[in-house]
């Protein structure tokens, strides 16, 4: 055998390993071999033909990186679709699980509105009570003495914006809870 066929054989082998590598875990021994087999082959093409030696190490720099990414991208989704892969991967959430619909924050969106009174300082974070319920508040960047009349102006992301408000009158029932 001449040194061309030697190439070509080393060159073929070590794309062959890198596949491999790809499917079998093999801490990277697979790898090494690969890169020597490589290395090897166009090692060997240089000697034949350096011409052709740059042809092929140029070909190879450029193709191996774009040939793994979609080879990779192909694998991973025959990976996530195969009823080991599912096992595996953590689905996605429901399309009605979103942080808007979990049961903390439709609780929350409820004393949109409502009128509360401060139990701790808001410096701005804090603790504020509404309907005998102690609820984490947030103002928005004022500071507030404990004991200040707050109304929730908003729930953001699980967070109750709240804002400083004039002492509740007997006309704002909407606040009563009668249940």
């Amino acid at each position: 055998m001449d040194n061309l066929t030697i190439a070509i054989i080393l060159i073929v082998a070590g794309l062959l390993l890198l596949l491999a590598e790809v499917v079998v875990p093999s801490g990277g021994i697979l790898f090494v071999l690969a890169a020597l087999a490589l290395l090897g082959g166009v090692g060997l093409m240089f000697l034949y033909d350096p011409t052709l030696g740059i042809t092929v190490l140029a070909v190879l720099v450029l193709a191996i990186p774009f040939v793994a990414t979609f080879l990779l991208d192909f694998l991973m989704d025959l990976w996530s679709r195969s009823w080991l892969g599912r096992r595996f991967v953590q689905s996605g959430p429901k399309d009605d699980a979103t942080v808007a619909n979990m049961p903390v924050n439709l609780e929350l969106e409820q004393l949109r509105g409502r009128i509360g009174r401060a139990v701790s300082a808001l410096r701005p974070a804090g603790v504020a009570e509404f309907d005998g319920k102690r609820i984490d508040v947030i103002t928005q960047g004022v500071m507030l003495p404990p004991g200040t009349w707050v109304r929730c102006i908003d729930v953001k992301a699980g967070k109750v914006i709240v804002r400083a408000t004039e002492r509740p009158t007997l006309n704002d029932l909407e606040n009563l809870d009668l249940s």
